[in-house]
């Protein structure tokens, strides 16, 4: 594994025109966050920064939103809005409709073979997701109407039923890049389903809190791996720009006023990454540099797509980082090899 290295890099915050020094890891540590004299900060502690209120999870401090009431319609638009979320961000082919859950199960379990058969359970998923949301449309839909329905009923027995088949068969659900499940952004419909809207959103802070640690892990692997060579300087100042944006996109939701100079932020951001080019020596013989030097341009797309995902998907995804990892490492030796012929 590679060992993390934290530099101090400079930076430019979202919405202001000054850059700031910080490292890779730096966001929201200076002064403005740590402890005030006498002050025990403890999760779910609340500060308000510049007019907005931020709260405390896992030693970061996340954009603070209130939670709504919590009703019926509003965890009904909640769960829609993330069961479109989830299909978004998974593999394609695999948002079937409700109404078709009887044949999702059918052929699933009719399949026999094991690779065709996970892609079946991905689709019987993805008919039960829908079944429930239809389930539960229906439910809000009865007490617009003055029509009571409890826990115990059956409709919401069925509804919780299908959530929790979808949960446990998301698990062989993969991510749109195909580089592994997602099954924790799977799970949140069924977590809403089965508790407060306030709870919900304190997942929400601690779930950030991890996909900032994992941001903050990759922009660490890809310094480590590329900033101590010539051809990448000026990198680590790119990637630490990413970073930041990442966790600001990852924080904020696309209600938000914010999110018309947060997104462009993170995608500008992301594009400056994506076209980085290594600065390849004008006159050398040593071939062997040039050609490893363009495999470490790929190299660099794919930490920033590997950031992209995290960030937009709001959930760690351990087994691409850890894979990416040792494509670093492996790329880390045959660079200075490569250095070493000159």
């Amino acid at each position: 594994m590679v060992t993390a290295i934290k530099k101090p890099t400079r930076a430019r915050v979202a919405n202001t025109d000054a850059p700031v020094l910080m490292p890779a890891n730096g966001f929201r540590t200076d002064g403005l966050w740590r402890p005030r004299p006498g002050e025990v900060l403890t999760d779910g502690s609340l500060r308000t920064v510049g007019g907005h209120t931020y709260i405390h999870y896992d030693g970061c401090w996340i954009h603070y939103y209130e939670p709504p009431p919590n009703t019926l319609e509003n965890k009904r638009q909640l769960i829609n809005h993330l069961t479109r979320r989830t299909f978004h961000h998974t593999e394609p082919g695999i948002n079937t409709p409700g109404d078709r859950l009887t044949q999702a199960r059918e052929a699933w379990e009719a399949e026999t073979d094991p690779h065709r058969k996970r892609v079946n359970a991905a689709m019987l998923a993805g008919a039960l997701f829908n079944h429930a949301t239809d389930i539960f449309t229906a439910v809000v839909e009865l007490e617009s109407k003055g029509v009571e329905i409890s826990r115990s009923n059956e409709l919401m027995k069925e509804c919780g039923a299908c959530f929790k088949e979808a949960l446990e068969l998301g698990k062989q659900v993969k991510h749109h890049s195909g580089e592994e499940g997602i099954d924790e952004l799977w799970g949140e419909p069924f977590r809403a389903f089965t508790i407060t809207l306030e709870q919900f959103y304190t997942s929400r802070y601690i779930k950030i809190a991890q996909t900032w640690k994992n941001i903050d892990k990759v922009a660490d692997i890809m310094e480590n791996c590329f900033c101590d060579f010539p051809a990448y300087d000026g990198l680590h100042r790119v990637i630490a720009g990413f970073a930041v944006a990442a966790k600001r996109e990852s924080e904020t939701m696309k209600s938000d006023e914010h999110i018309f100079q947060v997104w462009p932020e993170f995608v500008a951001a992301g594009e400056h990454l994506e076209h980085f080019e290594p600065h390849r020596p004008a006159k050398t013989r040593n071939s062997n540099l040039q050609y490893t030097l363009l495999e470490g341009r790929e190299l660099v797309r794919r930490g920033k797509n590997l950031i992209n995902w995290i960030a937009s998907a709001r959930v760690p995804m351990p087994k691409s980082t850890a894979d990416y990892a040792t494509q670093c490492e492996r790329y880390h030796e045959k660079l200075t090899h490569a250095y070493g012929k000159r």
